[in-house]
């Protein structure tokens, strides 16, 4: 609606009072590097193709097709046995597909691109949303958006939309996001001459859209256990606390392994779907219900005519959103978020039986030039 807010980054107790900014390719070779440094062997040119089983139907290992320095397939393979293997491998997850997890049709999913520019915005103190997205003609594109600068002079732009929209599946989104920044100011540079890359689109599995998240042998991480925010399409963070998760369970396991003749470790490693679960499965059934509600350009118009204008609420918003509480604190925004996630059922992350005692979320996405700003 052509209105602009300021909101400082909520403050929790466990986690700095500033923020980093890396880009996905920086930040995917840092991790890769680490594991190195901590004895972990790092196989280039390996594309785990399926997992393999035992007789019992026991997870026992991958098979990997080999690649050449092109990442063509060779035609060779490589099979690898394991105690547990984890799927980290992304939206569509090979790994779990091969053993028929498939994605459920009762949880949200969403599509995201994105492109980098060179900018005089880099630098920003502000990271931007747009809940609204004008056109080059002012018309409302489908979606929301967002502006952060990156720090090596360019900014990371790009858009969001759900699978709820009646406009998804339907749309060019390279498109949409061309059309968008060609409606911003000139001298912020979001130009085609000044695009660095191609832009670059990827699914958002919402809400545990790929369960169940333990099966004997395997554990879902990441995207690959649709574990992205129905809030915000947010899904590093939960990824990457879904690895630690994995982690201490498995070491809890090996140790209860060793001490009790192998004869509890799976059913140490089953808990880590009840814990993924009792992290998340809440916040995600709001999640799932906000998302439904946005997806009304009603609701949508009606909640940005009256929110806007409350700073208050709008911080109270935003620390929901991206799930920002802290667990012990008394103030009024963490207590009413912990009432809200108290109040609903844990999204399930279990089989599909075909019924799931939370919301079934539909939503139309937004018809998305509102903006929020948000001091990291």
């Amino acid at each position: 609606g052509g209105r602009s807010i300021e909101l400082p980054w909520p403050e929790v107790s466990d986690f700095p009072q500033y923020g980093l900014i890396r880009t996905r390719l920086g930040f995917d070779e840092e991790l890769a590097r680490h594991a190195q440094s901590a004895g972990a062997v790092v196989l280039e040119r390996h594309s785990v193709t399926e997992a393999l089983r035992s007789d019992d139907g026991r997870v026992t290992g991958v098979r990997a097709a080999l690649l050449d320095d092109a990442g063509r397939k060779t035609g060779e393979t490589r099979d690898f046995s394991a105690d547990v293997v984890l799927a980290a491998d992304g939206n569509s997850s090979r790994t779990a597909v091969s053993l028929g997890i498939r994605k459920r049709d009762d949880r949200p999913l969403g599509v995201a691109v994105r492109t980098y520019f060179t900018s005089p915005r880099h630098n920003d103190d502000w990271m931007e949303g747009w809940l609204e997205l004008p056109g080059r003609d002012g018309k409302l594109l489908p979606g929301y958006g967002w502006v952060f600068g990156v720090g090596d002079g360019t900014s990371n732009v790009g858009l969001g939309i759900l699978n709820s929209s009646k406009e998804f599946g339907r749309l060019d989104y390279k498109q949409v996001l061309r059309e968008w920044t060609a409606g911003m100011p000139a001298e912020w540079g979001f130009t085609p001459e000044n695009q660095v890359g191609e832009i670059r689109g990827a699914a958002l599995p919402m809400g545990f859209n790929r369960t169940p998240h333990y099966s004997p042998g395997l554990l879902l991480l990441g995207d690959a256990g649709g574990m992205v925010s129905p809030f915000n399409g947010e899904g590093i963070s939960y990824a990457m606390e879904s690895a630690r998760f994995a982690a201490e369970f498995i070491i809890d396991a090996a140790a209860r392994s060793a001490s009790a003749g192998g004869t509890d470790a799976d059913a140490h490693l089953a808990r880590y779907a009840d814990y993924v679960r009792d992290q998340w499965g809440s916040h995600f059934t709001l999640g799932r219900a906000f998302a439904a509600l946005i997806g009304k350009p009603a609701v949508m118009k009606l909640a940005l005519r009256t929110g806007m204008p409350i700073p208050v609420l709008m911080r109270f918003v935003v620390r929901l959103l991206a799930n920002l509480t802290d667990p012990a604190a008394k103030g009024f925004e963490d207590r009413a978020i912990r009432v809200l996630e108290s109040l609903v059922p844990a999204t399930s992350n279990q089989g599909h039986s075909g019924a799931d005692a939370s919301p079934h979320s539909s939503a139309n996405s937004a018809d998305s030039a509102t903006k929020v700003r948000v001091n990291p």
